[in-house]
Order: C-alpha cells, then sequence, then structure tokens
C-alpha cells in the first residue's frame, strides 16, 4: 500500500476501535480503561487519530525511497538506511506483529517514564501523518526537513496548549503499525507477519491488489477518506 493508504487506514482503524476500548472493564484491564478515557474528548480523538495515523507509515521506515524517509530530510531518510540494513531490507523484520508489539511496549514505557522521549515520539508520527496526506515539502533536503519541522511543531504545540495527555500513546503506536502489517497483506506481495519465521502472509495472487495501481488510488484511498470524515462526524457529534 502507499503511503496515504496506509495513514487513512490507521486513521480509521483508531476512530473505530479507540472509544470502544474505553469500555473495556477497569477490573480486567485498568491500564487500558485509564489509557483510553480521554480520548472521549474531542481533542484526544482527533490527536490520537493523527498520531496512529503516523504510527501507520512506521514499518516503512525500512524503504529509503517511501514518504517516511523523506519527512524531516536527511534525518528521517539515514534513519531509514540505518533500518534498512538492520531489518534485512524493506518487508522484513518492521512488517511483523512482534514489531507492532514491541514498538507499543517500547512506547508505552517510553511515554510513562521518559518525557522527552514521549515527545519526540509525537512529533515524528504528526510529521509522518502530515507527509502522508500530502502537507508539506517532499525531498530528503534540509529546505523539506525545515518546512516539515516548523508544520510538525505548530499541530504539536496546539495540542499541548489544549492540554492533550499522551497516556494512549503507546497503544495508539502498536495499532497503528499492526494496521500497516495487515494493509500491506491485501497486497500483491504480502507480510511476514510471524518474523523471525520464514514465509509471507498474503491474499491469493487474483484477490490481493497491486499497491500504487488504479484500484488503490481511485477505490480504496477515496473510501478510506470518506470512512475518516464519517467516523469523525460520529464520534465528535453530541450524545
Amino acid at each position: 500500500m502507499m503511503g496515504h493508504s496506509h495513514s487513512l487506514s490507521g486513521a480509521v482503524v483508531w476512530l473505530g476501535v479507540g472509544p470502544g476500548l474505553a469500555a473495556l472493564p477497569a477490573v480486567v484491564a485498568p491500564e487500558l480503561a485509564s489509557v483510553t478515557a480521554n480520548m472521549l474528548s474531542p481533542t484526544e480523538l482527533i490527536a490520537g487519530s493523527l498520531v496512529c495515523a503516523g504510527a501507520a507509515m512506521l514499518p516503512d521506515l525500512d524503504h529509503p525511497s517511501a514518504t517516511i524517509a523523506q519527512t524531516f530530510g536527511p534525518v528521517t531518510y539515514w534513519l531509514s538506511k540505518g533500518v534498512n540494513f538492520i531489518s534485512g531490507g524493506h518487508r522484513h523484520a518492521t512488517h511483523s506483529l512482534l514489531f507492532a508489539i514491541a514498538m507499543g511496549l517500547g512506547t508505552y514505557f517510553l511515554a510513562e517514564n521518559y518525557p522527552i522521549g514521549r515527545d519526540v515520539i509525537v512529533v515524528l508520527m504528526i510529521g509522518l501523518a502530515l507527509r502522508a496526506i500530502g502537507i508539506g515539502v517532499p525531498g530528503k533536503t534540509l529546505t523539506s526537513a525545515v518546512v516539515n519541522v516548523f508544520l510538525t511543531a505548530g499541530v504539536f504545540a496546539t495540542f499541548h496548549l489544549l492540554g492533550v495527555g499522551y497516556a494512549w500513546l503507546g497503544l495508539a503506536i502498536g495499532i497503528g503499525c499492526l494496521t500497516h502489517v495487515c494493509g500491506d497483506c491485501l497486497t500483491e506481495h504480502g507480510c511476514p507477519v510471524l518474523w523471525p519465521i520464514k514465509g509471507r502472509w498474503v491474499l491469493p495472487y487474483k484477490i490481493g491488489f497491486k499497491t500504487g495501481k488504479a484500484f488503490e488510488q481511485k477505490v480504496l484511498a477515496p473510501a478510506l477518506s470518506l470512512a475518516v470524515v464519517a467516523l469523525l462526524c460520529l464520534r465528535l457529534m453530541p450524545a
């Protein structure tokens, strides 16, 4: 899937399941109940959607030519080159269930213990989401990095002024990464979901669609865009 499709699908999934997680019994999962309680406010809901949309781009950090590598210019480009080398190339370690769980739990630990690290993750996710939907300057130049940093900082500052808390951050990151993996399993190449176990999960060739082709651009992307708008209206509608 292309970057914008991944990002939109992340927002759709978060809008769909995030508020529902707040209904989990506190006795069974008190940490999830407290995490998602804040999502009932409009600002938290929007912030979570944007962060999850960015997280749905995260597995493609293994692809130096992907949108994610162009978000903050040379910084994300060289980070992507490093991840590509360590993970074994595109659609390997980062496109797995293990990666999604590790990112979710790691972010939760970071958010609970290191506020600066938490803010760095939030800023990165906002930047990824904005670039995925076409806001910002493409490319891996210093100019594109500076412009995208200022745009991202503006959104982050707005959330800060509105008092957004990030107790739900790890949950959003994990869901976003998992959404990406599931999305790529729908394409013709599939994903190594159970990495490091070999084998890719993929739909039969005649069912799985080709990345970036007509179906994704003319059907899937518009449908996801409409779903985001519809779910936002539904969630923000007064009871």
